[in-house]
């Protein structure tokens, strides 16, 4: 093999989404249910974004791709309706859903099945979010902003739906970080590895403007293990960087992670280096590490359509 040789997409076979068969749809996207929250870390959290919110402090939402998949959407819009998220940052998988859950009501293929087939991932019209990111780039947008703009203004049936086209719609960044190679777009013939750069990294500038409000803010996580913790990090040393030179101070804020992970001890202590924990980035990046200078952390185990509902709950009772 030459170390020129590009594999040339224009030999693939893409399928229309109606061939699809899709592992969920729209059915799973909960309607706003009143309740109690029972959690008291939610409590606490709550009690900080509402005093962020009066400061005109930043709130940021990091979440990764499966909050899509977990049907809280009319949660997450409502607090953003409310003015309770001032960013909304994901992942490049994020868009995928949210964008296909506003075209056709439905997201999620089977990957044993498509990648044995060869299909996985090659379909037509999911494949238009490229071109979107495309045009994004010579409007000098950012990526979240060119899918909710594309989803706020197309004929897209379930676009209610859309966090991105919500947000979109209110003026509220909404950051999407990308991996190139990570997400089905990227398969595709029509994806321009320079306009996902210029865009995502729009959104990584957009990110790190507002953290350098968090004094008095507060970060939430949910879910997001590598990218969320570390695109945080690398906005915060900026941000800290430029308010050292300013004589101000960026330590004073809460973060919260609600995952899967069974955290034991003290989670404001970061873990040994023998100890796999270690390698769990929200812990000693977001709950230890960032923290440590005068600020406050919270881990709450629990599911997205369990935890999102709650805070929800919390900041609305």
């Amino acid at each position: 093999m030459n170390r020129n040789d590009l594999f040339d997409r224009n030999r693939l076979s893409i399928s229309p989404l109606g061939e699809r068969e899709h592992d969920l749809d729209i059915k799973i996207i909960k309607a706003l249910k009143n309740d109690v929250c029972k959690e008291p870390k939610l409590k606490k959290i709550v009690q900080r974004i509402k005093s962020a919110k009066e400061k005109k402090a930043a709130v940021i939402m990091i979440a990764g791709a499966h909050l899509f998949r977990s049907g809280v959407q009319r949660y997450v819009i409502d607090m953003m309706e409310r003015g309770m998220i001032t960013l909304f940052a994901t992942n490049g998988a994020g868009i995928i859903h949210d964008f296909e859950f506003s075209l056709i009501g439905a997201t999620t293929e089977s990957v044993a099945k498509y990648i044995s087939e060869g299909r996985f991932g090659l379909w037509k019209e999911t494949g238009s979010i490229n071109d979107f990111v495309n045009d994004g780039a010579k409007q000098n947008l950012g990526l979240g902003e060119a899918i909710g703009k594309a989803i706020n203004e197309g004929d897209f049936p379930y676009k209610e739906t859309s966090l991105f086209a919500t947000a979109y719609r209110l003026g509220i960044p909404a950051t999407v970080h990308v991996g190139i190679g990570y997400d089905i777009v990227h398969e595709h013939p029509n994806c321009n590895g320079a306009a996902y750069g210029q865009t995502s990294y729009t959104d990584f500038l957009r990110f790190a403007k507002e953290i350098e409000n968090l004094e008095g803010g507060v970060v939430m996580n949910f879910g997001s293990s590598v990218m969320g913790p570390e695109v945080y990090l690398k906005a915060l040393a900026m941000a800290r960087n430029v308010a050292h030179n300013q004589k101000r101070e960026i330590c004073s804020f809460s973060t919260l992670v609600c995952d899967l992970v069974s955290l034991d001890g003290d989670h404001r202590s970061e873990p040994p280096k023998d100890d796999p924990a270690y390698y769990f980035r929200p812990w000693k990046t977001m709950l230890a590490r960032t923290v440590a200078d005068g600020g406050e952390s919270f881990y709450l185990q629990g599911r997205h359509e369990n935890t999102i509902p709650q805070l929800w709950h919390a900041l609305t009772g």
